[in-house]
């Protein structure tokens, strides 16, 4: 036999005597089987009860029973059971406590701060509250507010008419006993519906709005109640709105009368409010259209002075093109947007965009040169003209027309407003020849123009104060030239409209003398 088979019988011999071993455990009787000791963590298992134990045990159950019972019936004689063996319906099991009463509910924590009413407690007052049976109740209080109730009432009620017809309220057109009580009780208007209705200009309603722009009355005048009685009404727009103040018509007017002495003289200080405001009105748009005329200059200058930051400094202006979108207000700043558009050897180009309040005013594109002096150029040659200090100035001139015997005064202020706007210029204009006619049937206007107050620049910043210039004397030369005047009537009225503007300026110096050529084109 080999060692394997060996090993492999003595395993299955061991396996065989371990599962009789345990086998015979399990069939012995409760009392063969060995105690397992104190010491060990298991409970000790005691052995069954003997017979006699059994027994006695069970005597004692019942004397402690027995003895129970006899204590009860010594403690309530009226547990007996009656004739069906049923304890009485009066019995209860304990001498001292009565019937449980029900506890209330334990407050819920999460329910919050909240306040417990007992409901079958509370009684109607009539005085819109509810209130506890042991609150005391204010009987004065009760007593006031039913007065005033009645008192309301009362005056709510429409006044009875009369037996005799001589003392009943009659409406004072038509004498009609059906009169609107409303109107009695705030306007003291004796006046039925019907009237109302067929007499508008007499009896329709007017606001205080209305009141105020038409018939020209004041606000202390409106509130007095004597003088103006109005009906007071919710405002049919918005509910948080203050109350609409409405008026008769007959009684503003009788008040207006009086006031101004009559309807014509009312008519008459209508009309020269509504001169004055229209005047004033005008005098608004004159002055911001001033500074509108400057600002547009301004934005002409001021976007190609950011042109010209964004470029390189041996390139200078060549051209520029640019549109006016939409009006400017001198009271917001401009942003000033550039666009590189293209970056050449010889040419560069820029775009431009104006931004005020988030929106593009004004566009202009400008192209800048490297000057190239073998090019070819041409410009026109310098005219013959006076020198600058022989010319009379803008407002000298302003001033002389308004002197002119014979100028309305509307026209005289005018040229008053314009000689200040001119004093006002950062740039000094002198008319070099007002008007000049060539044999071809060119016609001329020549000025001097020079910045104020400014200190020598560079030529391509002096290209900067041209395009300031570009804006001034071009549009209304041309205006002249076909025989149109602005505040002309008829064929001769003047209206200017533009948005493109064109300018090619170029500088040349000679002798250290430098000559600013301008072409202009709208």
């Amino acid at each position: 036999m080999s060692v394997p088979e060996f090993g492999a019988i003595l395993l299955l011999t061991l396996f065989a005597t371990l599962h009789y071993i345990l086998l015979c455990y399990n069939i012995m009787s409760e009392a063969q089987r060995p105690s397992i000791s104190p010491t060990q963590a298991t409970p000790s298992i005691q052995p069954l009860s003997t017979p006699e134990q059994t027994r006695q045990i069970e005597i004692n159950r019942l004397r402690a029973k027995a003895a129970q019972r006899l204590k009860e019936s010594e403690r309530s004689p009226s547990d007996k059971s009656n004739a069906y063996n049923k304890r009485p319906l009066n019995a209860t099991t304990s001498p001292t406590a009565g019937p449980s009463k029900p506890q209330p509910l334990k407050r819920d924590s999460r329910l919050g701060t909240y306040f417990e009413y007992d409901l079958s407690k509370m009684v109607n007052t009539k005085g819109g509250f509810l209130v506890e049976d042991g609150q005391e109740i204010d009987e004065e209080r009760i007593r006031k507010e039913k007065a005033r109730e009645r008192e309301r009432a009362k005056q709510d009620q429409e006044p009875p008419i009369a037996l005799d017809p001589a003392q009943s309220l009659k409406c004072r057109e038509c004498q009609s006993l059906d009169i609107d009580h409303q109107f009695r009780k705030v306007f003291k208007c004796l006046v039925c519906k019907k009237c109302q209705d067929d007499m508008p200009e007499k009896y329709s309603l007017l606001t205080k709005t209305e009141c105020k722009e038409d018939y020209l009355l004041t606000d202390p005048e409106m509130r007095d109640e004597e003088a103006m009685p109005h009906l007071l009404k919710a405002n049919p727009h918005k509910s948080t709105y203050a109350n609409m103040m409405l008026y008769v018509r007959y009684q503003v007017e009788e008040f207006a009368w009086k006031k101004w002495g009559s309807p014509e003289a009312l008519d008459a200080e209508y009309e020269r409010r509504k001169s004055e405001k229209k005047k004033k009105k005008n005098k608004k748009f004159e002055e911001s259209l001033r500074e509108l005329r400057k600002k547009t200059k301004e934005i002409i200058s001021q976007a190609l002075v950011s042109a010209t930051n964004a470029v390189d400094r041996q390139f200078s202006l060549h051209s520029l093109h640019c549109y006016f979108l939409t009006s400017a207000s001198p009271a917001t700043p401009i942003v000033y947007e550039i666009d590189r558009v293209r970056n050449g050897r010889s040419y560069v180009t820029r775009a431009v965009k104006a931004i005020q309040n988030g929106r593009v005013i004004f566009v202009m594109l400008c192209s800048f040169q490297k000057p190239e002096p073998w090019q070819p150029g041409h410009q026109s040659p310098m005219p013959s003209v006076k020198a600058p200090e022989e010319c009379e100035s803008d407002e000298d001139r302003y001033l002389r027309m308004a002197q002119k015997e014979g100028t309305h005064p509307k026209v005289v202020e005018v040229y008053k407003q314009m000689a200040v706007e001119r004093v006002r210029s950062p740039i000094a204009v002198r008319v070099a020849v007002e008007h000049q006619e060539e044999p071809d049937g060119t016609i001329q206007y020549m000025y001097w123009m020079k910045a104020k107050n400014i200190p020598n620049y560079d030529a391509p910043f002096q290209k900067c104060i041209l395009g300031y210039f570009s804006d001034m004397h071009f549009i209304s030369s041309a205006g002249r030239t076909l025989g149109l005047r602005r505040g002309g009537r008829g064929p001769t009225a003047l209206s200017m409209v533009v948005s493109d503007h064109q300018s090619l300026p170029s500088l040349h110096s000679a002798q250290n003398n430098p000559t600013l050529n301008l072409a202009s084109q709208r």
